[in-house]
């Protein structure tokens, strides 16, 4: 038997365990790779569904509500001088709802539409009449008479309570209780929607009126009423 002396053998054993290793660090780098793939893939779509979600639930929820009763200025025979009862202007008194973001109510981002039983008007909007707070309808109503834009053009030597109805129906918004003149109603302000009728499109006794609100973000603020018996010059809509 031939012995081979022991310091002249060969081992493959360390090389071959080296190789293992690397063919394993290999794979352990290739599937921590991929995982992070998987992975931010996975928390990509949950926020962009995330994302979907709550701009889906601003959208369906309204930034205003309205805040009071909605009134209207009565035309009748012993008021204004009307032969039939009608509603010379309504005003809607509104606000950001409870948590609500602030709404910029400039002409150029919001529009309101009109409906009634007998007319219906995509946009009367004339724009927000915000230099300064105005206590009453009355006061708002002679600002609009000197406001100089064009689109204010229907109230010039018009005011719909004094009986001097405007030449074509028309709406704005005032704020009773601001902290800035901008056009935008924040949180604790009070603003004023004052719709104002063209004679032919008074609404009477047993009328319905329809005024939606169109805002830039979130739901449009719709109300309705019908119109009662109008025997004073301030008449509840409730």
């Amino acid at each position: 038997m031939k012995l081979q002396p022991k310091r002249s053998r060969r081992s493959h054993r360390g090389v071959i365990g080296v190789e293992s290793a690397i063919v394993m660090i290999a794979f352990v780098i290739v599937a921590a790779a991929l995982a992070f793939v998987v992975l931010n893939m996975g928390f990509s779509t949950t926020q962009t569904a995330k994302t979907t979600i709550i701009s889906g639930l601003k959208e369906a929820s309204s930034s205003m509500e309205v805040s009071g009763k909605v009134t209207g200025v009565g035309c009748t025979l012993t008021a204004k001088g009307c032969t039939t009862a009608y509603l010379n202007a309504t005003a809607i008194p509104i606000k950001v709802t409870s948590g609500g973001d602030s709404v910029d109510l400039s002409a150029s981002t919001t529009s309101v539409k009109y409906l009634s039983n007998s007319v219906e008007y995509d946009n009367i909007y004339a724009g927000p009449i915000n230099d300064a707070e105005y206590k009453s309808l009355s006061l708002a109503f002679t600002q609009a008479t000197a406001e100089t834009d064009t689109a204010f053009d229907a109230f010039n030597s018009a005011h719909p309570i004094s009986g001097a109805v405007v030449s074509s129906t028309k709406a704005f918004v005032y704020w009773p209780q601001q902290k800035n003149t901008n056009s935008i109603l924040d949180q604790g302000e009070h603003a004023v929607l004052a719709v104002a009728y063209a004679s032919a499109d008074r609404p009477g006794a047993l009328d319905k009126i329809h005024v939606e609100i169109v805002v830039p973000t979130g739901a449009t603020l719709t109300v309705q009423r019908q119109v009662p018996n109008i025997t004073e010059t301030v008449v509840d809509l409730g």
